[in-house]
């Protein structure tokens, strides 16, 4: 998938793909302001909020530091039946947002079309799990303390302006559960400043990191997050401990009133065993796995009473496995394997590209097939019926696939 935002992170960061991901921070500033615009305004991230029952902890609020009782920016709009459906109460948000306030809503990717595509397009090219949150901050108001992450992440600057503090991590790769606490900042400071609008941070997880609106004057800052989710060895060897269960030796009671001897020889011939399940699932095979056993996401469905299939795109968190062999192709992805005769290669490329395919606009040649192998792929929930909603999220940032 050929993402604008991808090529203008890339070009920010002087990356050449993402293989810096995670081990140095990194600053630079995307150079077509209509990629940030295009992605998300203040004003639409408010009519995002008014518009769906959001409730706490994925919807939050802040002011001078401390976080707000839900109470203070909910309200219960009781339906007719008394059902009580949590809503963003509007008038209490933008008194907040006046006298300065924070608002954070994680997660973005799941309630907006263009964060959804922007984390799609990412997953591709990063192959890992992406999520996009939202921070607005208005006037004096001071943002988070000193903290860190336990996953990567690239922060763009969507509007105004913020101020930051990054130092380097105080214990290497830290994780949510570690074997010990992480609470001592570094004191090595690695950059402070300013994001203006269209500023693009990566910051490793583990750096310590703090930005606030505090002293700054009027105004506002509004910028996500994109946090990356990299799987670790801990991830494989927990992958391992679920393979094992395949293996009878794994599955017997460990000896514990056995003699010395016999208490022994099981731990031999698990050390055998293990090695063995190490040898046949190294941590190549645990990421292929990963990606192509990576189940289906959320979609609308697509149902042929509403009409006939018209557009499609393909809606997998990672990019599908294509494998030609001979007369077959074989197609991974979303846990299935699904095999097509080889003069379906070309309309399998178009259809799973990441990109928009119009089934009305193809070729004359190969319409009618493409089309089969559309609601194919729909079906088998590898692609999904392009919805003007959806359709949104990839117009100006990802073009059609070619017919």
């Amino acid at each position: 998938m050929e993402h604008r935002l991808v090529h203008a992170v890339e070009e920010a960061l002087e990356w050449d793909g993402p293989a810096p991901l995670g081990t140095e921070f990194a600053r630079g500033s995307i150079c077509d302001p209509e990629v940030v615009t295009r992605l998300l305004t203040p004003q639409r991230l408010l009519d995002m909020v008014m518009r769906r029952s959001v409730s706490n902890p994925q919807f939050r609020f802040f002011k001078g530091g401390e976080e707000m009782h839900p109470d203070a920016y909910l309200n219960r709009q009781v339906t007719p039946r008394g059902q009580a459906v949590p809503m963003a109460d509007m008038r209490r948000i933008g008194k907040h947002l006046r006298d300065g306030a924070t608002l954070v809503l994680d997660q973005s990717n799941v309630f907006d079309c263009t964060m959804e595509v922007a984390c799609r397009a990412l997953q591709w090219w990063s192959r890992e799990h992406v999520q996009a949150n939202i921070y607005l901050t208005t006037n004096d108001a001071s943002g988070f303390d000193l903290h860190w992450d336990d996953h990567d992440v690239v922060i763009v600057q969507l509007a105004g302006e913020k101020q930051w503090e990054v130092r380097g991590s105080s214990r290497p790769v830290p994780m949510y559960r570690d074997a010990e606490r992480n609470n001592s900042p570094s004191e090595d400071i690695v950059w402070t400043g300013t994001l203006k609008t269209g500023d693009v941070m990566h910051i490793p997880r583990g750096y310590w990191h703090a930005a606030t609106r505090a002293g700054i004057g009027s105004g506002h800052s509004t910028h996500v997050t994109f946090g990356f989710a990299k799987r670790t060895a801990v991830s494989w060897l927990a992958w391992l401990a679920d393979w094992s269960r395949q293996e009878e030796i794994f599955r017997h009671d460990l000896d514990r009133w056995g003699s010395p001897d016999q208490q022994q020889d099981q731990q031999r011939r698990l050390t055998a065993a293990a090695t063995r399940l190490i040898d046949t699932r190294d941590p190549a095979v645990f990421l292929r796995h990963r990606e192509e056993e990576a189940p289906p996401g959320r979609h609308v469905p697509f149902l042929d009473i509403f009409g006939p299939l018209e557009a499609a795109v393909c809606v997998t968190d990672f990019p599908p496995k294509v494998t030609e062999g001979g007369k077959t192709v074989v197609v991974e992805a979303a846990g299935k394997k699904l095999t097509f005769a080889a003069k379906a290669l070309p309309g399998l490329q178009a259809l799973l590209s990441g990109h928009p395919v119009r089934l009305d606009e193809t070729t004359h040649s190969m319409a009618a097939e493409l089309k089969d192998l559309a609601k194919i792929l729909v079906r088998e929930e590898l692609c999904a019926s392009l919805t003007p909603e959806l359709s949104s999220g990839y117009t100006g940032l990802v073009t059609n696939a070619g017919s």
